[in-house]
């Protein structure tokens, strides 16, 4: 009996718990920029099932929800518009398979985003909700675009205005004559396709043809644009809506005149610079958001793939775990790279505990510990490891040159990738040190480029590459070819500019020292010189 009433009471909890899952989170995305999003939304896209997100929804903020299914709902001009019907349907079956779903919505779920519909759904189906602010355009543009919407002198009020109304409506629902009366800050969302119809109504109202407007597209990102115009010519700017595609805001009022001053997006080094980043995935973000950072446009274009070697190569995963039951034969072990870090240790500490049951490092006590770089040698403090040699170029050449005959007679590990150069073991063996090399991790070369991005360099889209090593520069002159002819290089190194220049190409910039760091501060320095 006690028995049944345990399996009773479990599976009450359970299917309370159950219950509690099966919610939707209505989530702002912001107006672009995926840094723009609350931490909140953060948290509550880790917990979900499944996210609908809309064409205005940045999909960098996917990588918040690694875990759930991704289901896009159409962009302009990419993909068919799931109609509103069709959007609700899709919640509410995922919601009733208990799931925890994530509806992401570009700005703010609140501004003109059709919110109390999905609502209104959810309340009818008894499914519980909540709705997680974002930051809508409006707002943004007074940060983004130098335009606060609210001004103690210039304007106390604002108005924000949908340019696009439903399309049953038999008749309009916004009072023309008192927009255009309105002592403050007019901001039309959606009118890019209507700006006839605004325009003339407010003008027709008593509005000023000549008001002072801004108009932003892409408001926070990057690749931000905006037009300085008067309300008259509004339009001319706008149709046909291939001129500046959305998403636009039209800012209305003299507001829109402090720009000058206060936009400081556009001083940013690298505003309106569009750079390609061809570092393998997991190993972008170290350059990207330092170019970010400087104002650039970031597009990826990975030339190699890193791969553990269990999965990828059965032969060197056994080499590797022989030198790990020899790991005490050796007095040092130099790390080649953050991957090179990574590799050996995890499978170093997985090694051990499965032949003393411990996992950890404690017999490195008498090794000394070498790195190429600086970024290899701040790897390891992750495992609370200190590198007793770090070249003060950062090459292997410079790790021979100043520390072979430290480790003359001794034996040294070098840990390296499936490929690569050959001069630090070279190097140490011919100056008397005992050397033996392990590859910890794979280098496989990307076979096919990304459409999206090929089609961007013919289009003249794209300004800058970035190529960090001999391999990567191999392997792009293999996917994009004369392509590269078009694009301004930028290098991580003097070995990798050589490899460049071998292969046919110029290199406009080269980092020194060679870090991530000193690299964009090379593309920085050859655009501001060439801006006089």
């Amino acid at each position: 009996i006690f028995s049944k009433i345990r399996y009773l009471e479990s599976r009450r909890g359970l299917d309370d718990n159950r219950a509690m899952r099966t919610q939707v989170y209505l989530i702002g995305a912001g107006p672009g920029d995926p840094g723009l999003l609350t931490l909140r939304a953060v948290d509550r896209l880790g917990r979900c099932d499944v996210v609908l997100y809309d064409g205005l929804a940045n999909p960098e903020i996917l990588a918040h929800a690694p875990q759930a299914q991704h289901i896009s709902v159409g962009k302009h001009g990419q993909s068919r518009i799931w109609t509103q019907a069709e959007i609700i349907a899709e919640m509410l079956s995922h919601a009733r398979a208990g799931r925890v779903v994530a509806r992401l919505k570009g700005g703010d779920p609140a501004v003109f985003a059709r919110t109390a519909e999905e609502v209104d759904a959810l309340v009818h189906a008894g499914i519980p909700f909540e709705i997680i602010p974002g930051i809508t355009a409006a707002l943004a543009a007074g940060s983004f675009a130098g335009i606060p919407i609210t001004h103690r002198g210039l304007a106390s009020a604002v108005a924000l205005v949908t340019g696009h109304e439903e399309p049953e409506k038999t008749q309009t629902a916004l009072d023309w004559d008192a927009l255009a009366r309105f002592p403050g800050t007019l901001v039309i969302y959606m009118g890019v396709t209507t700006a006839q119809t605004w325009t003339s109504a407010l003008i027709a109202a008593g509005k000023d043809p000549a008001t002072p407007c801004a108009i932003v597209r892409r408001c926070s990102l990057p690749d931000q644009q905006q037009i300085h115009c008067r309300l008259d010519e509004v339009v001319s700017h706008l149709i046909p809506a291939s001129k500046f595609r959305p998403p636009v805001i039209t800012i209305v009022g003299p507001v829109t005149e402090l720009a000058t001053s206060m936009h400081w997006l556009a001083k940013r080094p690298l505003f309106g610079k569009t750079i390609l980043v061809t570092r393998p995935t997991a190993q972008a973000d170290g350059l990207d958001q330092p170019l970010i950072d400087a104002g650039a446009r970031v597009l990826h274009q990975p030339a190699i793939e890193i791969r553990s070697l269990e999965e990828s190569t059965p032969k060197l995963s056994r080499s590797l775990d022989e030198i790990i039951d020899r790991f005490s034969e050796f007095d040092t072990i130099i790390f080649c790279s953050v991957n090179g870090v990574d590799g050996f240790i995890d499978r170093y500490l997985n090694r051990t505990h499965e032949q003393t049951g411990r996992r950890d490092l404690r017999s490195w006590g008498d090794k000394t510990i070498g790195v190429v770089g600086a970024k290899t040698a701040e790897a390891l403090k992750q495992y609370y490891l200190s590198a007793d040699f770090v070249p003060e170029d950062f090459r292997s050449e410079g790790f021979v040159q100043q520390f072979a005959s430290t480790l003359k007679n001794k034996r040294v590990l070098v840990v390296r990738a499936s490929r690569g150069r050959d001069v630090l073991a070279t190097g140490l063996a011919a100056n008397g040190v005992h050397v033996e090399q392990v590859v910890a991790y794979q280098h496989q070369d990307v076979t096919v480029a990304d459409a999206a991005i090929v089609s961007a360099i013919d289009q003249d889209q794209v300004d800058w590459i970035t190529i960090t090593s001999t391999a990567t520069a191999e392997n792009l002159h293999r996917l994009l070819g004369d392509r590269l002819n078009h694009l301004k290089i930028a290098s991580l190194s003097p070995v990798t500019s050589e490899a460049i220049e071998r292969l046919g190409y110029k290199v406009s910039a080269q980092a020194d020292p060679y870090t991530m760091e000193a690299l964009v501060q090379s593309i920085v320095d050859f655009e501001t010189s060439a801006q006089g």
